[in-house]
């Protein structure tokens, strides 16, 4: 089976639809681990996708393969720090084993060119650690937090990008 073509481009407002769908998902979710306490919110994504697309520091990409919206990625600042900069993607799970996660994440650091990158991944997201070590990413501690899709606290790994 040929892998299908990968690209991003700029989130805009049609996007979000798709992007709201793929954020329901209960595996997706359980498996992301960090993410937002009602995934079923309407109100809450819509308000907080106007932040993202207001900030121009943000970039905020959606995720195409062979033309089709299947996820996003976005370089967000980080809580962590002031300058510091976080990688995070989500690929609706229908596409999960087709290599489009490795493709879309390698092309956004080109789109962001401020080092360190950072991202994390949950211990047992043997998937996205697989995708962020292929694309250059390497393990520089770990931490654990509270993962509202789970209900418990869940260990991390923190990777670096330099």
């Amino acid at each position: 089976m040929t892998a299908p073509a990968a690209e991003l481009r700029e989130t805009v407002p049609g996007d979000l639809p798709f992007l709201f769908r793929f954020q329901l998902d209960p595996e997706a979710n359980r498996m992301a681990a960090f993410t937002v306490a009602d995934p079923s919110d309407r109100a809450a994504f819509d308000s907080r996708w106007e932040r993202i697309l207001g900030d121009l520091g943000i970039v905020s990409r959606t995720v195409l393969a062979d033309g089709e919206i299947v996820g996003s990625a976005m370089v967000p600042p980080s809580t962590d720090g002031p300058g510091e900069r976080e990688v995070t993607y989500w690929i609706a799970r229908e596409h999960w084993g087709r290599g489009i996660a490795g493709r879309a994440p390698a092309a956004l650091p080109a789109d962001h060119p401020h080092r360190p990158l950072y991202a994390r991944a949950a211990r047992d997201n043997h998937g996205s650690l697989r995708v962020l070590d292929r694309c250059g990413f390497v393990r520089c501690g770990e931490d654990a937090g509270y993962a509202a899709a789970r209900g418990e606290v869940v260990e991390e790994y923190v990777l670096v990008l330099r």
